[in-house]
């Protein structure tokens, strides 16, 4: 086993080892609270799925919450709560997770709850028809009857990439979740939820020793088998300029979403951490260039944000991805002056740089968005194993605000020059219900 650590995890050290199955181990104790949080994340996404079972990586996250081996439908849940504590779980681009946050004294019963699911988790027809109809009533709720329910996080893929990894729908359509069967599901299972394609990270009052004497014990028996092959999820730079119009009976108001490639999060980050930046002086804030522009001196907005990964968070996302700036607009104010103004604004950042006063206003606040994300037990273990099945180093969650803080001006201004208005993919909605204003 070996330590290494800098920044946060100068006070919360990172310990790893790896299991004969392969699964890979992360330990962060912290003995400040009597708390713990234990999560496993899977190498598996929304960008892994295969042609003909789009959202079959958010079904199989619903799957793992039905049972499994030892553990009853639904006792999951009652005995993390019992015990004092929460659970979840969540389907990503490039990863699926699940987690709970609970006492200490309560630490094996959480090891041993995702370790027998981990092995076996109750894959049987009743099941799947079940979550079936869960998963196409939580898209009908969250996408097909709220306004802007897939805009722009499903619909702008479409025109910003190439490949169906990049472009298909991962909530899934609902011819493909109707015709998934007992099969796919365990197929799935067994290529993607294999020990070698998943981190387990336990955060929080631990002791190191103890702790993996109790995840050999549990997680031991799982039995080996092989990663499946990484999807092939990078493609070449757009050069051209793309756009689509989506319409939106429900929307009260017109929107736009422009979307720019970005440098690889993880094969370029020192690069990527520009981007980062200039993503945050865009659009954080009131006192941001696109927020005074659009909203308060020419007054073509009513909203607008900007953000890099369509989950938003930018450390949690593979290439290929995406800076995007979405903007809400009144229904008098043609789109064009909305796209030329928010080209202008990136175009300034470009021409005449950063006043190094803005940078470490935009740098201030982005480190603490990033401390207050770990100053909870769950949130920093969270964070440490994000980065260690992205990244492959768990430390780099605990290093990213000194590495934000070493970011030049000109490393903005650079980001900046690479998102130009001649390659992004614009996708413009109209709000057609009649209540346009």
């Amino acid at each position: 086993m070996t330590a290494a650590g800098a920044d946060l995890t100068l006070r919360h050290p990172v310990e790893r080892f790896t299991l004969d199955n392969g699964l890979r181990v992360v330990l962060a104790p912290d003995r400040s609270v009597p708390v713990v949080a234990v999560s496993v994340f899977y190498d598996v996404g929304m960008r892994s799925e295969p042609p003909g079972r789009t959202g079959f990586a958010h079904l199989f996250e619903h799957m793992m919450f039905q049972g499994s081996a030892n553990v009853p439908k639904m006792e999951h849940a009652r005995l993390v709560q019992a015990a004092g504590g929460t659970f979840n779980g969540s389907t990503h681009q490039d990863y699926t997770n699940y987690f709970q946050a609970l006492p200490s004294e309560a630490l094996e019963r959480a090891i041993f709850l995702e370790a027998d699911r981990m092995a076996a988790p109750a894959i049987t027809e009743e099941n799947l028809r079940n979550q079936i109809d869960v998963v196409k009533e939580e898209i009908r709720v969250n996408v097909l009857n709220r306004p802007y329910g897939a805009f722009p996080w499903l619909q702008l893929p479409e025109i910003a990439f190439e490949s169906f990894a990049n472009t298909h729908d991962g909530y899934g359509s609902f011819v493909d979740l109707e015709s998934s069967t007992v099969d796919d599901a365990t197929d799935f299972f067994s290529r993607y939820y294999a020990p070698s394609n998943a981190v387990l990270c336990i955060g929080g009052d631990l002791d190191v020793t103890e702790t993996e004497a109790l995840v050999r014990r549990w997680f031991d028996p799982v039995p080996a088998r092989p990663a499946p092959p990484a999807p092939v999820v990078g493609e070449p730079s757009p050069t051209t300029v793309r756009r689509g119009v989506v319409e939106d009976a429900l929307a009260p108001a017109p929107a736009v979403a422009i979307g720019w490639r970005v440098p690889d999060p993880v094969g370029d980050l020192d690069t990527y951490l520009g981007t980062v930046l200039l993503t945050e002086l865009l659009s954080e804030g009131d006192a941001s260039r696109l927020e005074r522009r659009l909203l308060h001196t020419d007054r073509l907005a009513v909203a607008q944000s900007s953000y890099l990964g369509l989950f938003g968070d930018p450390f949690d996302v593979r290439d290929a991805t995406l800076l995007v700036s979405q903007v809400h607009h009144p229904a008098d104010v043609p789109v064009d002056r909305v796209l030329q103004a928010v080209h202008e604004e990136i175009d300034k950042v470009a021409t005449d740089g950063v006043p190094a006063d803005e940078l470490a206003r935009v740098t201030a606040r982005t480190e603490a968005q990033l401390l207050q994300q770990a100053d909870s037990v769950l949130g920093r273990t969270l964070g440490f194993a994000s980065a260690e099945l992205v990244h492959g180093r768990a430390e780099l969650a605990g290093e990213l605000a000194a590495r934000l803080a070493a970011v030049t001006p000109e490393q903005v201004q650079a980001a900046a020059r690479g998102l130009s208005p001649d390659t992004a993919a614009i996708l413009e909605l109209r709000a057609t219900g009649g209540q346009s204003r």
